[in-house]
């Protein structure tokens, strides 16, 4: 399941996953970026939903307490990463699964809503273009996509501030992020109305909202 010239961690290294949660809800603001995330996926009553590269499952629990009437997935490659999802989660009936982002375990047309945050940057060009391809076949007609990640810097300041994260991930996964690519990659997948909704400035750089629909 896991290839190690493929695979990258959450934190790169297996050994800082349980300090996974922490940095993310004391440097990144994670929990505004995360509500705006699940309010801009518009999801209604029934619909099914798919967190890819859930990781701890924080996003995957934030979306079932928001949407309590929604069926939720989690799917995510570290087992145990997935084991604190797990934990996290003991008490609703949010379905995790592993399995590689590029390669979902799941059938065509499956989910109303695809949901991610925090993975592109982890993945090379090919394996990103083959993830958003993964999320057209098994989103429904009119389904939609809804990414947070790291985007093309507004200014200077914001564009040194990243460094720190292609040090830390590599340059050659987080070099699309810089340039901006994510929204050429969603329209190359045949996703329309493709945009990037929201932007925020962070202490690691640009983190923005992407948004597509399968038409």
């Amino acid at each position: 399941m896991k290839n190690s010239e493929e695979y990258i961690p959450a934190l790169k290294y297996n050994f800082l996953t349980p300090l996974y949660d922490f940095l993310l809800r004391w440097t990144l603001r994670e929990s505004t970026f995360k509500s705006a995330l699940v309010r801009q996926a518009n999801i209604r009553e029934q619909h099914q939903i798919l967190d890819i590269g859930c990781g701890t499952g924080t996003l995957t629990l934030l979306t079932k307490q928001m949407h309590p009437q929604s069926q939720i997935f989690g799917i995510d490659g570290d087992s145990t990463i997935l084991e604190i999802a797990k934990r996290k989660s003991m008490s609703t009936n949010i379905q995790f699964d592993r399995g590689m982002c590029y390669a979902l375990p799941y059938s065509d047309n499956s989910f109303d809503r695809a949901i991610s945050s925090l993975l592109f940057h982890h993945l090379t060009t090919d394996n990103k273009k083959k993830t958003l391809k993964e999320i057209f076949r098994i989103l429904k007609p009119g389904g939609e996509v809804h990414i947070a990640d790291w985007g093309k810097a507004q200014d200077p300041i914001m564009r040194t501030a990243f460094l720190l994260i292609q040090m830390l991930d590599g340059f050659k996964t987080t070099t699309d992020n810089v340039k901006g690519q994510l929204l050429c990659f969603l329209s190359e997948a045949d996703f329309q109305e493709v945009k990037e909704v929201k932007k925020y400035r962070t202490v690691y750089g640009t983190l923005s909202l992407y948004k597509g629909v399968k038409t």
